[in-house]
């Protein structure tokens, strides 16, 4: 799996002159620290810059913008800091005019109620309702921190900032995504219908490919080909195939190779895979374990041709740095109201479970032969945090919309087959029959992590619609 990146943000460091602006100078080179500390770059004025690097007339709002906009494609999400009160003018102005379009988030210091004189009172309290009002009225989305004051060294802002940082990675990643859809949507699953439109007006682009021409361009390729036979050993070092017939682990291997090469060829960044059963009838293998290999990989891919259960995947890929499974809500847990099984056949990633090898897929062997079906990643999905999301078109009322929120999932005895675990969720009925009188899709996306809040927020962003389980306080 991919190493989680260096996030880099662009800092604006508040200042209004008949406050003590030494707090300024200090405030700054404490938003500095504490993000080198995390691991982090800030792109700041210096103090040859503007007074004390922070921001506070217009000019300095300008030089602020210029510097910002020569790091645009490295800055992932502006900090507005307000060691004093702030002007407020100067934050947003410095915003507006570089250009960038990336979220923003709002801290300010906290006063010591020790320290209240006229030369240490810092007002960020009031200033913070300044700052806000203003970005609002600009028309610039912000984000806030869990404490209206809060300091830079306090674990709460260590959190909020790992926080922020999810956030601004889901943004900046489905920024001009491009989703590969391979093939049909399946004629009884008009549950995953979607509308390419209402993606594109944010900027997310699905790119189709027949599975004609995905079955043409494996036929044309030998056994031998070196990218079938590079893709033939990572299967058998991904997952036990004992048991499995050679002539179906080529199949496999040849399938990953084309898909692999068509995605490289259309700069597609995720995909959804018509798994069903045009595959197995005139193909003889189920993609499931070559999605799995993907998903493992950061590179989420959803069955079905499930563009936005795919896109919900990568989302909480990119908030987490871990891999994200689409399943089902699929079956009720004996008695208990807050649990439920959640399962699929299966192309989890293999970080789901503790134990997976390969096996066929028993749902549609009856209809398409045992044979047919061989591919699928079995095994019982392990114990740990759970984010779980599902984002979808809504093309009657012409917005994209969706859900996310946290649970866990169980050690609880399950005896099954497929992908399958026990999912335990707070006020999990009260989720299902929101689910059901929304109408949204039995499909939902999950991730060993607790990144749902990032994902509300990213969504907020991205102006859909988003519901949060249960309902955040806010």
């Amino acid at each position: 799996m991919a190493a989680q990146r260096i996030m880099t943000f662009g800092v604006v460091v508040g200042n209004r002159g008949f406050f003590p602006d030494h707090l300024a100078k200090t405030g700054r080179e404490e938003i500095i620290s504490v993000l080198e500390a995390a691991g982090a770059r800030a792109v700041v004025l210096s103090p040859e810059q503007s007074k004390h690097g922070a921001v506070e007339t217009y000019t300095e709002s300008q030089h602020c913008a210029e510097l910002f906009k020569k790091h645009a494609d490295e800055i992932d999400g502006i900090i507005v800091t307000l060691p004093n009160f702030g002007e407020e003018r100067g934050i947003v102005d410095a915003i507006r005019l570089s250009g960038l379009k990336v979220p923003v988030l709002v801290q300010a210091t906290p006063d010591r109620s020790d320290a209240m004189t006229i030369a240490t009172r810092r007002d960020s309290f009031c200033g913070k309702m300044s700052a806000c009002n203003n970005l609002m009225q600009y028309g610039i989305p912000y984000s806030l921190t869990t404490l209206h004051t809060e300091s830079l060294t306090s674990a709460e802002f260590k959190a909020d900032l790992e926080w922020f940082s999810a956030v601004c990675r889901i943004v900046k990643g489905l920024k001009n995504l491009r989703i590969g859809a391979i093939g049909a949507r399946p004629t009884a699953f008009n549950t995953v219908r979607y509308s390419e439109r209402l993606l594109e007006t944010s900027g997310i682009t699905v790119e189709t490919i027949d599975l004609s021409e995905i079955f043409g361009r494996i036929n044309r390729m030998k056994d031998s080909d070196d990218a079938a036979q590079a893709k033939l050993a990572a299967i058998k070092a991904y997952v036990s195939t004992v048991g499995i017939a050679e002539e179906a682990l080529v199949k496999m291997a040849k399938l990953g190779a084309v898909i692999d090469g068509w995605m490289k060829q259309a700069h597609i960044g995720i995909s959804a895979v018509q798994c069903w059963t045009s595959m197995e009838e005139y193909f003889g293998v189920v993609p499931c374990t070559i999605m799995s290999m993907m998903s493992n990989e950061l590179i989420p891919s959803a069955c079905e041709v499930d563009v936005p259960g795919v896109l919900s995947m990568y989302m909480m890929a990119l908030a987490s740095g871990t891999p994200s499974a689409l399943l089902d809500w699929n079956n009720n847990y004996g008695s208990h109201p807050d649990k439920c099984v959640c399962f699929h056949c299966s192309n989890l990633p293999k970080h789901f479970f503790n134990d997976v090898r390969m096996d066929y897929q028993e749902i549609i062997a009856g209809t398409v032969g045992k044979l047919n079906t061989f591919g699928t990643c079995v095994g019982r999905v392990k114990s740990g945090a759970m984010s779980f999301a599902r984002y979808s078109t809504d093309d009657r009322r012409g917005v994209i919309r969706g859900y996310t929120g946290a649970g866990r999932f169980t050690d609880d005895p399950l005896d099954t087959f497929g992908g399958a675990g026990v999912a335990e969720i707070p006020q999990l009925q009260k989720l299902l029959r929101y689910i059901c009188r929304e109408g949204f899709e039995h499909h939902v996306a999950a991730n060993f992590s607790d990144v749902s809040k990032a994902v509300h927020e990213a969504a907020r962003y991205m102006g859909w619609e988003s519901h949060y389980h249960p309902e955040l306080e806010d």
